[in-house]
Formats: C-alpha cells, structure tokens, sequence
C-alpha cells in the first residue's frame, strides 16, 4: 500500500448504512479530545483529511475513508465529551454498539492520552474492541507534552488499566512530533517506508 489514494465513502448514522465488503476494516476510537483526526491524518500524510475540530466531538458519525481501494478506515464517534446533550451521546452509543457487534471491523486502534489513566470511558472502549476478537492496537498519544522520566511510567499505568496483555501492542505516539508514525503504519499496513 502507497496511500496515494484516500476518499470519504460515508458518514453512516444508523447501522443500515454501515458498509458490507469483503475489504477489511480498520476501526479508529478514541476520546474526543485526544487527537483522533490528527493521529489519522498523520498516518495518511494528510494534512486536513480527517476534520480537525476547533472543538472536540465533531464526530458524531461513523465515518468510513476508502485507502488505496483496498481497505477501509473506519473513524468512529468520540466519546466521553460532555458539551453534548444526554440523548445524542446516548445516539452514538447506540451507533458505536451495532457497529461493534456488525462483526465487520479487522482490525482496531484505541487513542488514549499518553499523559493521563485512561478513563472509564477508554476501558468500556477496549472491552468493545477485545469482545470483537480482532487485534487492537493501542495509541498513546501526545507524547511531546510528557517528560522523558514520565514516559515509561505513564505507559505502564496505560498498559495496566486497560489490563493489556504481553502480546497487545502500545504505541507511545505524537502526531504533533510524527513520532510513531512508521511503527503504526508498519502494524497497521505490514510495511515500512510506505511512500509519502
């Protein structure tokens, strides 16, 4: 894969519009201000591909991005944001469980926050992911914003609380730096050095 190609397919906002191929799906969660867009357009050397809000829980959809015709990148609504009213958290919760329990997603990345325990919020998300049976990889990101000595600690603590097991990926990350972007491309697209 080059990444040449990326288009948005859907925002789909009920389960009849979720896509049914035989391409594999990668599915993107992540709190709603922990950089979910930024993480993604950095994977893709996009630099608007995925809406960076000025304000966080922009997405209210589950958003599917067709990459190089031979997958789907699936950003799904962020979540633990309070600004939004009870019933339309309550909408994407919804939302967020039939397309866990669709039985379409390959393969699953969490975003968390490199600089805080992850919430209740982010544990609930990684149960979702691991009850689909399909490999998750876990994002830590905004690495910048941390201190060297903090680093290893913080990524214990992540490792801990979402009770990751040895074989469970942790990728300390900052789409703000572009650090981890080739260890991610490489465990999401099996291949170093994909051409920018």
């Amino acid at each position: 894969m080059n990444l040449n190609q990326a288009e948005f397919v859907i925002g789909a906002t009920a389960p009849k519009d979720f896509i049914h191929s035989s391409l594999p799906q990668i599915a993107f969660a992540g709190r709603s201000n922990v950089g979910k867009s930024s993480v993604i357009n950095c994977l893709l050397n996009r630099k608007n591909f995925a809406r960076v809000g000025s304000a966080p829980g922009k997405t209210s959809q589950v958003n599917y991005f067709l990459i190089d015709r031979q997958l789907y990148l699936v950003d799904l609504p962020g979540y633990g944001y309070a600004k939004v009213s009870k019933q339309e958290r309550e909408r994407w919760g919804r939302l967020m469980e039939a397309y866990f329990a669709s039985g379409l997603i390959t393969t699953g990345v969490q975003i968390v926050d490199a600089r805080h325990k992850p919430t209740a919020d982010d544990v609930t998300m990684m149960e979702w992911f691991k009850s689909t049976g399909c490999p998750v990889t876990v994002v830590a990101n905004k690495l910048d914003k941390l201190k060297k000595s903090e680093v290893e600690p913080n990524l214990r603590c992540i490792r801990e609380t979402l009770s990751l097991g040895e074989s469970d990926v942790l990728l300390p990350f900052s789409a703000e730096k572009r650090t981890g972007v080739e260890a991610l491309r490489q465990q999401l697209f099996g291949q170093p050095g994909i051409t920018k």
